[in-house]
Order: structure tokens, then C-alpha cells, then sequence
């Protein structure tokens, strides 16, 4: 059988845009076991509360929930568990000079397959304030009216 080739979203963090201006991007593997990537597969996972925590010299990531693999049996996995994330040392290094000292925070952006692996895209967020939402909004909704001013126009 042919190994999968491209890249196949399963789950996307559309809050983290709303809540953090993304600095930054990182891709890393993730240690699944086997049930956890047969119930991906179904695409089924959540990434609403998820965030990446660096402990000692590993990344891990907290609070993703892939549900359990409903052909499993009692070797399934526990839904919330905390998974280790696969980084280049120099990546890890980085992230730990930059989440010290700036304050930022690591963001599970989105999970997908890419030719056959599950990865993992990271962001290196910084928290919005209220007023910063506002604005976003509102220039948002100022280039949709300008848009639809030039298709009236036409």
C-alpha cells in the first residue's frame, strides 16, 4: 500500500487567532499510540483548550482532546492525556529563551496528517487584550464593507 502523501487537516484552532497575535510558527511530531491515531484517522480532536508546556529539555502538549477509538477495546487511550511533542534541539532551545523572557505562550494552531505522520503546527502567541479584539473586529467588518462597496460599484 502507498504511503499518504500532502497534508490532511483533522483540527484547527480557529480561538487562538481571536485570543493571541501568533508571533511565530513552529511544525512538530507528536508520540501517539495506536488508538489515538485510528480515532485521527475517523477525524475526530479538539485543540479549544490545548497549549504546549516545555519541561525541562521536552515540549508537551496539554489539553487536546482526542476522543477514544470507539472500535477500541481496554487498551484505548485516555482522552486529555498529556502527549510529548518532537522537536529539533535548537527549535526547543528557542522556545525556551522566547517563552522566558517576552512571555509568550506555545499554542496548538492546528493537527493534521502530513504524507502519512500526525504533526502538530505550534504557534508562539501573545494574549489580546479586549480593546486589541475590539479593533480586530472592527477592521474586519470596515474591509468587508469596503469590499462590498467595490462590488456594488461594478
Amino acid at each position: 500500500m502507498a504511503r499518504e502523501q500532502g497534508r490532511k487537516v483533522i483540527a484547527r484552532n480557529r480561538r487562538a487567532f481571536h485570543d493571541y497575535r501568533i508571533e511565530d510558527t513552529y511544525e512538530a511530531g507528536i508520540v501517539l499510540t495506536g488508538t489515538e491515531v485510528k480515532s485521527l484517522r475517523a477525524g475526530r480532536a479538539s485543540l479549544q483548550d490545548g497549549f504546549a508546556q516545555i519541561t525541562g529539555d521536552e515540549v508537551w502538549l496539554h489539553n487536546v482532546h482526542i476522543p477514544e477509538y470507539t472500535q477500541g477495546t481496554w487498551t484505548n487511550h485516555t482522552p486529555r492525556r498529556i502527549r510529548k511533542l518532537l522537536l529539533h534541539r535548537k527549535e526547543i532551545d528557542r522556545l525556551v529563551s522566547k517563552t522566558a523572557e517576552q512571555g509568550l505562550t506555545l499554542i496548538p494552531l492546528s493537527l493534521y496528517f502530513r504524507d502519512g505522520n500526525v504533526k502538530v503546527e505550534l504557534g508562539l502567541a501573545r494574549g489580546k487584550r479586549t480593546y486589541d479584539k475590539r479593533q480586530d473586529l472592527a477592521k474586519r467588518d470596515a474591509a468587508r464593507e469596503m469590499d462590498r462597496a467595490l462590488k456594488r460599484r461594478r
